[in-house]
Parts: C-alpha cells; sequence; structure tokens
C-alpha cells in the first residue's frame, strides 16, 4: 500500500529493519514467518554487517565456532560444518551468507542503503523513515539491529590529508588484499583488531611500528582445525547444549566455576591458571575461579599471573614494561585473544612506540609525528576500534515524540530500557542497544534473544489490536539503577579509559552500559516481562486518543529484577519443542 506525503510518494509496510547481521538476518526471517510485511536495509553490499567490513588480515572471532552461530534451526546448526575452533572472519561471513541463501532472506533487504532519517508521527503513530536512495517508507515499527561494534572510531589526526601513503581503519578494509612485503607500517592501537593485524603484518612487513595508548591483557587463543569428532558430539547434543547456552551466564554451554581463587592455596590458585592458560580462549576467566570478576584481591592473583607471562615472553626489560598492564584489573577492558602477540615485540622489524609518553600530534606526508619524533610510514592503519554502542543508532536522524532528537537525548551517554526500547521513542526496538548484554555475551545467542523478544512482542501488540508502545521515564530510571548497581560488583567500572564507557572518543566517561548480571538472568527478566504482557511499558490500543497508557502499567523497581532474574522462568522450563516452534 502506498500514500502520498508533500508530494512524495510513501510505501507502507509494517516493520522497517535496519542491518543485515546475525540480528537483522534473523528479526528479518522471524517477522516473516509471523506474517508481518518487512522492509530491511543495508549499508554494504550484502549480508554480514560487522564481518562485511572487518576483513583485515588477522580478524578472526573470540567465541568457539560452535558456539558462534545460530541455534534456532536445528538443521541449519547440524549441516554447517566448521574448520576450525575459532572461525576466521571470512568463515563466519561466508555462514551468514549461507544462512541468507538458505532462507531466502536477501529478498527483504535493499543492499548500498542507508537510513537517514526516522521521524515518529504521533497522529498515525507510525514511523516515516527515509533511506538515501530518497525513497520514504511509512512504518509501525522501526527495528534497528545495526550491532555496537559497526562504527570505526578513527581520530581526527592534523595533517591526515597531506599524507603521501596509504591510511586505512580495520573496520573498513578493501576488498583487495594487501602485500606488506617490503612496507614500513604503522598500527595505532592494541586492542581487539590491533593484537589480531599486529600479528600478521610483523610476518611480511619490512618494519611494524606499533603506537600504543594503553597497555593489553591478552590470553592465548589455542587456535586448531576443529576435530570432526567434537564437531559430531555437538551435533549430537545439539538441544541440551543450546538450551543451556540461552540461560547461561555468557550465551556458552561451558563450565562456570564456582569455586573462589580465595578459597583454595597459592599452589592451587597457580594450578588452576596454569591449566586455564594452557587451554585457552575465554575459559580462563570463567573457567577457573568465579570471584576473578568480582573480587579485587583475587583479580590481582590472576592479573599478575597474566603479568608474569608476559615477562617471561618479552625479552627487552624496556618494551616488557611498557607492554605490561598496571592500571586497571583484568577484564576491566575487553580482553583480546591473541596468537603470539608478544612474542611479535621480540622480532628485529617490529618496534613500539608508547603513546603516554610521545603522543601522536600530526601527521606529515612522510608519516606522522610521536612526541618530537617524525616516523616514515608506507602504510598507516588505524586499529582505534569504534563508536561503541550508540554510534550506529546516531548516525540516523532519529526524532520521537514531541520532535525531541535521539542524538540530544543521548548527549551524555545512552539512555535505554532494558536494551530495547527508548522513552519518547514509541515502536522503536533497538536490538542489543544500551543496557542489554550486547557488548559482553557471545553474539549470536544474545542476537537470538533479541530477536524473538522483539518478535514476540511485535506479534503480540497486532493481536491484542495494540498499535503503540514505549518505555516511560519511570521505568528505564529505576532499570539503569538495577545496572549500575550490578556493574559495580564486577571489574567493568575500573577501567580508566574503555570504548565499554565511551572514553575511547575523548568523551567524558559514562556509567557502564550493558547488563553484567549474566545473559541467563537477562534473558528471565525478558521472559518475565513478556510473559505479563509487556506491563512495564506504556502501550496504548487502536483507536485510543488519549496518550495516557494502560491502567495495568507498572514500573518495576530493581528488587523485581533481582528476583525474577534468580527463578527459572515458564519459558526455561518449557520442552525444548515447544519453545521452538515458532522459529523453527
Amino acid at each position: 500500500m502506498g500514500s502520498v506525503t508533500n508530494g512524495n510518494a510513501v510505501t507502507e509496510t509494517d516493520v522497517v529493519v535496519v542491518g543485515a547481521g546475525f540480528s537483522g538476518l534473523y528479526v528479518v526471517h522471524s517477522l516473516a514467518k509471523l506474517g508481518f510485511n518487512v522492509r530491511a536495509f543495508e549499508k554494504a553490499p550484502d549480508v554480514g554487517g560487522t564481518w562485511y567490513w572487518n576483513r583485515y588480515p588477522g580478524a578472526r572471532c573470540d567465541s568457539e565456532s560452535l558456539t558462534y552461530c545460530y541455534t534456532f534451526d536445528e538443521q541449519l546448526f547440524k549441516d554447517w560444518v566448521w574448520s576450525e575452533r575459532y572461525p576466521s572472519g571470512p568463515e563466519v561471513l561466508k555462514y551468514l551468507r549461507h544462512v541468507a541463501d538458505r532462507f531466502n532472506l536477501r529478498r527483504y533487504f535493499q543492499f548500498e542503503t542507508a537510513i537517514q532519517s526516522a521521524v515518529y508521527d504521533e497522529a498515525v503513530r507510525r514511523w516515516t523513515i527515509t533511506a538515501s536512495t530518497g525513497e520514504v517508507l511509512s512504518a509501525r515499527f522501526f527495528v534497528t539491529a545495526v550491532g555496537n561494534l559497526s562504527v570505526p572510531a578513527t581520530p581526527t589526526v592534523p595533517g591526515i590529508d597531506t599524507f603521501q601513503g596509504q591510511w586505512l581503519h580495520t573496520g573498513r578494509w578493501p576488498l583487495e588484499p594487501i602485500d606488506f612485503t617490503g612496507k614500513r607500517v604503522a598500527v595505532i592501537g592494541t586492542g581487539s583488531s590491533g593484537v589480531q593485524v599486529i600479528q600478521e603484518i610483523a610476518k611480511t612487513a619490512d618494519h611494524l611500528t606499533v603506537f600504543q595508548r594503553t597497555p593489553t591483557f591478552t590470553i592465548p587463543l589455542r587456535n586448531l582445525p576443529l576435530d570432526p569428532d567434537v564437531q559430531r558430539l555437538w551435533k549430537s547434543n545439539y538441544r541440551e547444549l543450546t538450551k543451556k547456552s540461552r540461560y547461561s551466564d555468557g550465551g556458552l554451554p561451558f563450565f562456570v566455576s564456582e569455586k573462589p581463587l580465595k578459597g583454595v592455596s597459592a599452589e592451587e590458585q597457580k594450578e588452576g591458571l596454569e591449566r586455564a592458560w594452557g587451554i585457552g580462549g575465554f575459559r580462563f576467566l570463567f573457567g577457573t575461579f568465579c570471584d576473578i570478576g568480582s573480587d579485587h584481591e583475587a583479580n590481582k592473583v590472576a592479573a599478575d599471573f597474566v603479568r608474569g607471562k608476559i615477562a617471561d615472553i618479552v625479552k627487552d626489560p624496556a618494551t616488557r614494561e611498557t607492554l605490561t598492564p598496571t592500571a586497571y584489573p583484568l577484564g576491566a577492558k575487553r580482553i583480546p585473544l591473541d596468537t603470539a602477540y608478544f612474542q611479535v615485540y621480540n622480532q628485529d622489524n617490529v618496534s613500539l612506540v608508547n603513546l603516554q609518553v610521545d603522543p601522536i600530534s600530526k601527521m606529515t606526508p612522510k608519516g606522522l609525528v610521536a612526541g618530537t619524533t617524525e616516523h616514515e610510514f608506507d602504510l598507516v592503519i588505524f586499529a582505534t576500534g569504534f563508536e561503541a554502542i550508540t554510534g550506529p543508532l546516531l548516525q540516523m536522524d532519529i526524532v520521537g515524540r514531541g520532535g525531541q532528537k535521539l542524538n540530544d537525548t543521548w548527549a551524555d551517554g545512552p539512555y535505554a530500557y532494558m536494551g530495547v526500547g527508548v522513552p519518547g521513542f514509541p515502536n522503536l526496538l533497538t536490538l542489543g542497544g544500551p543496557g542489554g548484554v550486547g557488548v559482553i555475551s557471545n553474539v549470536p545467542p544474545t542476537a537470538e534473544q533479541a530477536v524473538e523478544f522483539a518478535a514476540e512482542c511485535i506479534a503480540y501488540l497486532r493481536d491484542h489490536q495494540i498499535d503503540e508502545i514505549e518505555a516511560t521515564t519511570e521505568a528505564t530510571d529505576l532499570w539503569n539503577e538495577h545496572v549500575r548497581a550490578m556493574a559495580q560488583k564486577t571489574m567493568y567500572p575500573y577501567a580508566p579509559s574503555s570504548w565499554y564507557n565511551g572514553s575511547n572518543l575523548g568523551k567524558k566517561p559514562r556509567p557502564f552500559p550493558a547488563y553484567t548480571g549474566g545473559f541467563g538472568k537477562y534473558r528471565r527478566i525478558c521472559d518475565a516481562v513478556a510473559a505479563e504482557g509487556y506491563t512495564s511499558f506504556k502501550t496504548h490500543r487502536q483507536g485510543d486518543k488519549e496518550v495516557t497508557g494502560e491502567d495495568n502499567y507498572k514500573a518495576h523497581d530493581p528488587e523485581w529484577y533481582i528476583r525474577v532474574a534468580s527463578v527459572p522462568s515458564n519459558a526455561e522450563l518449557a520442552s525444548w519443542e515447544g519453545r521452538s516452534a515458532m522459529w523453527t
């Protein structure tokens, strides 16, 4: 159906979706199955989300491949064969393209198209959405599946336009491979993407100079070809492992230790940490001792252990000191998983610049100036991360009730309810948004949970003839109070500079923007909100003229969230067949 507004043709649809990554593909699939008319848009030429753009050498997922995939379809899970314990970026992209083909999802998407603006029309309770092509759409619901790490944070460096070499950002790597042989290369940044690309460039570059602002804790990846027997075992236990993942702390079906480090002897502490170091991956944090992430004394023992490993590896004393993190707890910043990262600094063709001592002041035609030294390069790579969490949403001009802009509402940091709703912005559903678990949980199960909550909500509204749903200030304030209280029980607030709190962009640090109580507990909270009929949101029935909300609206206090998070929900207790029938 179409209409005309101010002389421009307007295409009417039920839902507009932005993004073609894990969340975007699944929400389009789910809403289409539920009978909704869906239009979806993606800036890139194809599906993949952040994995389309992050094609830099060494790009690899830090969740194990058998956990980094959809679980909503059993046959999809069993048919796909992974090649490595930790999938490379190209393999993840190949998987997502396979999913799009398998479920014929590209027909819903318009690629190479950005959403420029979305304006809520209170009179008709619909969004007017304008695409970069000039097309205008009217939709009851606007669903953002834009991811938390998809807008590159490229520093504004004076003189960058004068540089006669090539400069790149890891988050927007070109399609064509780059040969580093014989080149003088700079990498700025030592977060996850920096660690990964440094390891690869050091193999062939004539000289690599790493510019480090903050030393990084890393844990060995221990990547290997995936054992076919292991893959068969996982697939034969698909339902049990999937159900466990969906209500686990991190969205992973792994054993989480209940043993406190402070409760065992120093010998047992070292033995447990050494064993986990040998296994590699995030099991070092979650499978060893339960208090590493919550107790500062226990955390220091684990951090000192990692510092000791750095000391054992890096030969030059000055380089070793620069590389050793001492100003924040282990896990307060996202921990990269590495393959011989610290060993790189023992190579003759690798040097390190401490940006806390010699900050970059400008770029020149030949390279860049750090401190008083001009360094000459053929290629400069910014591995400076992303405008995390809010960046993708703030790129669109989103205007809610009363003409308020999301950019203004979030000027001092994100303000949202349960990661899915923003006061003043009715019928806007932000999958994995601020206040959810999107940045600290395994992506695919987190995406599936967000999609299922949103799709079930939209279906509920349709079935109950409700045409508007909105997070309220009261509910959002209480939720954020709970989120902040939970974060204070962890190490996350103790990083002086982190993309988690936005300070990597030179902004005033904001409160930790994610729920840290655990993915499973967050899912139980969402299950409870859905089971009670979304009464913690304001909803308005079709035909209602007053914007007063339903009589049964209630804002839950933090104690309610703590209570429901600790008790298995009906959805959790239901049989697998009963829960998944809607999605298979």
